[in-house]
């Protein structure tokens, strides 16, 4: 049986899997990866151990489904985005813990850049708010710190990568040094209108042009996993950031469809087609993953901290022993009895971009306890959404008709009933929520000519579940505004 293999790295773990004709998951491997913490608001990982553990799920996937190399038709390559990797062009040795994508050493530098006289060029060239969550203040970082790292990029020595042209460099064996437009336009260095590289924005960021991958297509063939890492040589023919994918795998193509996905962070996107969105609401403009060669757009919201919450509240308080049981404790009381909780452990994103903000646990009382804070916990990554969504409707001039969902926390039933409730309109569960994986394995598959078309992959959409909206308008609108109190405390 043929099959599309998807590589899908995301924060906290790099997984594979492998589709067949059908669109159907024939298998799933996950390998945990390590995030470091070694200052307040500074987030690492090893470039090498993200490496190790993609390919150490790949083996296990095969082993696992008994199939065979020569079987995978294509590989498609999801990542977290905007983390950063340098490595040395010669030995693939990184020079440095590679810079995550929540990490906020490079605020005060991206402060100072907001209030400069470049700072409405950058955003009208890039279509991002000027934000440490971008990569190219964590390039520069890098250039700047590390011991003759900028002379070494300036003479060639060095390349830049998001984690999928690190990972496409060591499948390929340092033959392909190449990214895509999706994640391209995360960086702040590419122009998202001729999506190519930009020499003014690098001559800002003071980032060599050598060192940059070449941008290629989300979906086409852009090298070959050699046959030492897998068993046999794979074309790798799709690349997209993992919420582009995720946007694929919902098969949102047609402007106004939405979709929102409940990982580390949470990220709602719409699709605007091939028209380039201007956001009036700190929201970010951004390329889709497009199935073709024209250029596709999204507009997109993003919130640093969803089900990292629910992690902390496991590993850091022990509220609960697995992110599972959170549904059940928090449906354990009919409501958090005035308890808010801001997770802004690393500053709030769209469509506050506040770095200085810190986390916040509100409206305490002598009653409260553990089931409050862990329904305060996921009611907290509903109220986020909502403020995305609303910036999104601003924006669109439209009401939002329904939000597709994916990711892990998409398996909890009381945050989705939670989410319809405080959006006021339906909340669609697809029958895979794991999307990401998806979206890369329909990007490679279409370039082999394993799938037809976008046709064919709307075709495979499936729905699990609706949640309606339960609540009244009232008690939602007062449930909301409580929100709002709390998070103006959390940025004073």
């Amino acid at each position: 049986m043929p099959f599309i293999l998807s590589l899908d790295e995301g924060t906290t773990s790099a997984r594979a899997a492998l589709y067949d004709e059908q669109g159907r998951c024939a298998g799933m491997e996950s390998s945990p990866v390590q995030c470091h913490y070694p200052r307040p608001g500074w987030v690492e990982q090893d470039a090498l151990q993200i490496w190790a553990a993609q390919m150490e799920a790949a083996r296990r996937l095969l082993e696992k489904t008994g199939a065979r190399p020569a079987e995978i038709r294509g590989a498609g390559i999801t990542n977290q985005r905007e983390t950063v990797v340098v490595w040395e062009r010669a030995t693939g040795r990184p020079v440095a813990p590679a810079i995550v994508w929540q990490c906020r050493r490079t605020a005060d530098f991206c402060a100072e850049l907001a209030a400069s006289p470049y700072a409405a060029r950058i955003s009208a060239r890039t279509g991002l708010v000027i934000d440490a969550y971008f990569s190219a203040s964590k390039l520069r970082w890098i250039l700047d710190h590390v011991p003759e790292a900028r002379a070494k990029a300036r003479d060639g020595e060095l390349l830049f990568g998001n984690v999928d042209t690190w990972l496409i460099w060591k499948l390929t064996g340092g033959v392909a040094h190449v990214t895509d437009p999706s994640n391209a336009s995360r960086t702040m260095l590419m122009n998202l209108e001729t999506g190519g590289w930009d020499d003014e924005l690098l001559g800002v960021f003071d980032v060599p042009r050598v060192m940059l991958p070449r941008i290629e297509p989300s979906s086409a063939v852009v090298g070959a996993c050699r046959a030492e890492h897998l068993g046999a040589e794979i074309p790798i023919a799709g690349i997209a950031g993992d919420q582009q994918a995720a946007l694929v795998g919902q098969a949102c193509f047609q402007h106004g469809r939405s979709k929102n996905t409940y990982g580390t962070g949470c990220f709602a996107l719409m699709h605007t087609g091939e028209r380039l969105p201007v956001s009036r609401n700190r929201l970010l403009a951004t390329r889709a993953a497009s199935t073709d060669q024209r250029s596709q757009f999204a507009v997109e919201g993003s919130v640093f901290i969803a089900g990292a919450t629910i992690q902390w509240l496991r590993d850091q308080l022990g509220l609960i022993r697995s992110a599972a049981e959170s549904e059940a404790v928090a449906a354990s009381v009919p409501d958090t009895g005035g308890v808010y909780f801001v997770p802004a452990f690393v500053g709030l994103g769209a469509p506050h971009w506040d770095s200085t903000a810190r986390g916040v646990l509100s409206g305490l009382t002598r009653a409260s306890g553990r089931a409050q804070i862990v329904r305060a916990a996921l009611e907290a990554i509903a109220y986020q959404t909502r403020e995305l969504v609303e910036a999104m409707q601003a924006d669109a001039g439209e009401q939002l008709r329904e939000l597709r969902v994916d990711g892990g926390a998409a398996a909890n039933d009381f945050l989705m009933q939670f989410q319809a409730d405080v959006l006021g309109c339906p909340v669609v569960r697809p029958a895979d929520i794991e999307t990401t994986a998806l979206g890369a394995a329909y990007l490679a598959g279409l370039a082999t000519g394993f799938w037809r078309d976008a046709a064919e992959i709307e075709s495979f959409w499936r729905v699990e579940r609706v949640f309606e909206p339960r609540l009244e308008p009232a008690r939602r609108e007062e449930l909301f505004e409580g929100w709002r109190a709390a998070v103006a405390r959390c940025r004073s």
